[in-house]
């Protein structure tokens, strides 16, 4: 094993030449370093990404996720990085770090949340979602479970970029913190000075709407000084390419519950007689949207702030791969009238989550139902207020002859309404989006794109929900940067990692922090 000369200590990045202003090394040299390094280091990297996923992280979980906070101060103390616990009630810390470069002038900050989806492991291909199972490839595409290779100093184990990990949090998002990790110790191994200053950001509650986040941030806002914050949430672009994006949606949900009869009753007694509330809210979700998928409620779209010219450019340069995806996705036709998946991500969307009413398959009974229940999720974009936009669906409700309500109906209610709906705010947020034309924006993109040989795609907007606004109400411009394979199962069962896209990752994040400048 390479012997480091490199010194860190006390969350300072200390240069092999002292008193020396380093000499920045160009992106794609960068890039070629970090990847010898890491063809001799596979194992070590891919072991603490599996310790890490085996520590369950569903962020109601409020033990295990403190054990997931102290295993990151030991992971952030390991690389020199001054780390410290900014604390939540009733949930897991925020993670901050710190490693200071004495010859750098910015700042830059990373953003990743350590919290995942709560997990159902009968929908688990291997029943483990808190073990990391290797395979030799996608699941859809036949990969079969492997044991990880063996490791020794004289034959040092090699992983197929090909091969996956699966497990909860494989990418969403365990793997970017491993990926930059790894990055800094390449670098540190290969004698390579950052260029700026690093801090970190490792939230433990995004999965459960980041409810806490901006006070706990506000608290330490001292920390927080910076010039740029890099989000590394999300999957790269469709086509596999690398992504840079700008902007993300912001998001709000809401439960809905259409009553009946105060118990179910039996269809063949009652049926045609007493109303049936999975008919009702069925009529009432299919309402909202036409045909073509365009929601049909009043001044739904009518907030939206337009894109700018520059943004509109990237957006027809994006890749044109809807064909490719309705194949591999078993769509005949998708929604939006002919628009491509890309155009459509910039508008407003209302999406059905979850349906549930009496019992189906094997369960089911000859009932009339005693109520149905829907959880919807609307997608916002910049300009939007997230409670106009739940007031915009409620007040639709409204105006279909519902009676709307926020608690279970009394009995009073049951007899003077024939039709009842419950209508709860789950909160959420709005969009936020940073300008493509800044300087530390152009300066990003070249770096990214050089070190993936210009293999780089650049959105104006991602179609998933971060809560950048909270960074961007403290002054910090910020910008996506994924690493994650598109296709990794995020937010469902068999979430996974295709290992390609983590050593990418490593490149990428290496080069951010060794060579980018503005």
């Amino acid at each position: 094993m390479r012997v480091m000369t490199v010194i860190l200590f006390a969350g300072v990045w200390i240069c092999p030449a002292m008193g020396q202003k380093p000499v920045p090394m160009g992106a794609a040299q960068v890039a070629q370093e970090v990847r010898d390094y890491r063809l001799d280091n596979e194992d070590r990297i891919v072991r603490e990404l599996a310790e890490f996923i085996s520590i369950p992280n569903v962020a109601s979980d409020t033990p295990n996720i403190q054990k997931n906070a102290d295993h990151l101060v030991e992971m952030l103390e390991a690389r020199g990085i001054e780390a410290h616990l900014l604390p939540i009630t009733g949930r897991g810390p925020v993670v901050f770090g710190k490693l200071i470069t004495p010859a750098a002038t910015r700042t830059v900050i990373f953003y990743a949340h350590y919290d995942g989806q709560p997990v159902d492991p009968a929908a688990w291909t291997d029943g483990t979602p808190f073990e990391a199972v290797l395979r030799s490839d996608a699941i859809e595409a036949g990969g079969k479970r492997i044991p990880f290779p063996e490791n020794s100093a004289k034959q040092p184990a090699v992983y197929k970029d090909e091969w996956r990990i699966y497990g909860r949090s494989t990418s969403d998002d365990k793997s970017p913190i491993v990926a930059l990790l790894a990055a800094l110790d390449a670098l540190r191994a290969k004698q390579i000075p950052l260029g700026v200053n690093l801090k970190v950001i490792f939230e433990g509650e995004e999965e459960a709407g980041s409810t806490n986040l901006a006070h706990t941030l506000e608290l330490h806002k001292n920390l927080l000084a910076g010039d740029l914050l890099i989000t590394a949430d999300g999957p790269v672009h469709q086509s596999g390419r690398q992504l840079v994006f700008f902007g993300n949606r912001g998001d709000i949900g809401l439960d809905i519950t259409v009553y009946g009869a105060v118990r179910a009753l039996h269809s063949g007694h009652y049926g045609n007689w007493a109303p049936n509330p999975a008919m009702e809210l069925s009529r009432l979700l299919a309402s909202m949207k036409d045909a073509e998928g365009r929601v049909l409620i009043d001044g739904y779209y009518d907030d939206v702030t337009p894109l700018s010219e520059l943004e509109k450019k990237a957006l027809g340069e994006m890749p044109a791969n809807d064909a490719d995806l309705e194949r591999e996705l078993g769509i005949a036709k998708s929604e939006g009238s002919g628009k491509k998946l890309v155009e459509l991500l910039q508008e407003p969307s209302l999406n059905i989550r979850g349906l549930q009413s009496a019992y189906v398959g094997e369960h089911a009974q000859n009932v009339v139902p005693d109520k149905a229940e829907a959880s919807i999720d609307a997608r916002l974009v910049k300009g939007e207020d997230p409670q106009k936009k739940f007031e915009q669906i409620a007040s639709f409700i409204k105006k279909q002859g519902y009676f709307l309500t926020d608690h279970e109906p009394t009995m009073e209610e049951r007899r003077a309404h024939a039709l009842i709906a419950r209508v709860v705010d789950q909160g959420g947020y709005r969009a936020s989006r940073t300008a493509m034309d800044l300087p530390v924006s152009k300066a990003l993109v070249k770096v990214v794109e050089t070190a993936t040989g210009n293999d780089t795609v650049i959105a104006p907007t991602l179609g998933g929900s971060v809560p950048m606004y909270i960074f961007e109400d403290l002054g910090l411009p910020w910008i996506g940067v994924p690493i994650v394979n598109y296709d990794n199962h995020q937010h469902s069962s068999d979430e996974n990692l295709r290992l390609g896209n983590l050593w990418r990752g490593m490149e990428v994040y290496a080069t951010i922090l060794a060579d980018l400048s503005w």
